[in-house]
């Protein structure tokens, strides 16, 4: 009873996250149950026609279904592996930076993107990279024709992951800047009194002192190689590039509010779902087991 009462505070406060959490996030699972029916809007649940796995099948079936599962699992896995080797390279070279303003200065232009919705950064986007923007204009000065980058499909995938790690730059260098700091400063000195070279220095002491950052942010990414970013590339995509650029949410949303095929689109979400949360598991299993971290 005393724990209780001196945890009481924080109890109270979890209330407001544990609604907003079973409003917005564990009520609509309730909805799923629209995967295993022909769903028709007005009609009573109880009045639906119940066709089983025939929508799982169905969705086999359709070319597009390959098309949007690939798109994801590639878009998602790059966005992993840049997001964690682009800030680490540029932690390590900001970490050799001995001008402390410049420094801060550097890591707060690089974190402003952060701040911004996708959809104030995809209209700056389209701007620079439209026929007439700055990007083609300067690839005018070389002779180069105007490249259509948001209307091909070799295009692209390269914008959505250069883009993403442009805006998430400044977050996951926090994180890498966080994780040099906890460095022992002492092995420097002393491989510097043994002679060891800046980038010796780096290769044995700096990269193996993030280690365990990296491994941990690797396996905890496992779990989001089915999202792939709805709100970026929702307000990115076009018709012109759905091959290469068409994923999993983005198909749902058209499926489901556009073309009103609702058990279908539910059908889809819930095996995305399915699968996520089995690489959350493993993902979290991994962690704890090579990195030591754990939620409970």
């Amino acid at each position: 009873m005393r724990t209780m009462k001196l945890q009481a505070p924080y109890l109270i406060m979890l209330i407001p996250g544990i609604l907003l959490l079973l409003t917005f996030e564990t009520t609509p699972l309730l909805g799923s149950v629209m995967a295993f029916m022909n769903y028709s809007p007005g009609v009573p649940l109880k009045d639906q026609v119940w066709v089983g796995l025939e929508n799982f099948r169905y969705m086999f079936l359709m070319n597009d279904s390959f098309v949007i599962f690939r798109n994801t699992f590639v878009i998602a896995t790059l966005k992993i592996i840049f997001n964690l080797t682009v800030p680490l390279f540029f932690a390590l070279l900001l970490n050799e930076v001995r001008h402390v303003l410049f420094k801060r200065w550097v890591q707060t232009i690089v974190y402003l993107p952060h701040f911004l919705s996708w959809v104030i950064l995809a209209g700056i986007m389209a701007e620079l990279l439209s026929l007439n923007g700055g990007i083609n204009s300067i690839l005018g000065w070389f002779g180069v024709e105007p490249i259509l980058f948001l209307g091909r499909n070799d295009w692209f995938p390269a914008i959505i992951i250069g883009s993403d790690v442009w805006k998430e730059l400044g977050f996951n260098l926090v994180i890498f800047l966080a994780a040099l700091t906890g460095i022992n400063p002492m092995l420097y000195e002393a491989a510097e009194v043994d002679g060891a070279t800046r980038l010796q220095r780096i290769w044995h002491i700096t990269l193996p002192g993030v280690s365990s950052t990296v491994i941990l942010l690797a396996t905890l990414g496992i779990g989001n190689v089915l999202n792939a970013g709805f709100d970026q590339v929702f307000n990115l995509y076009n018709p012109a590039v759905y091959s290469t650029g068409d994923i999993i949410d983005t198909y749902v949303y058209r499926a489901g509010l556009l073309e009103m095929q609702y058990s279908l689109a539910t059908a889809i979400g819930l095996l995305k779902s399915a699968i996520s949360f089995s690489l959350i598991v493993g993902a979290y299993t991994l962690a704890n087991k090579f990195s030591d971290y754990r939620i409970f």
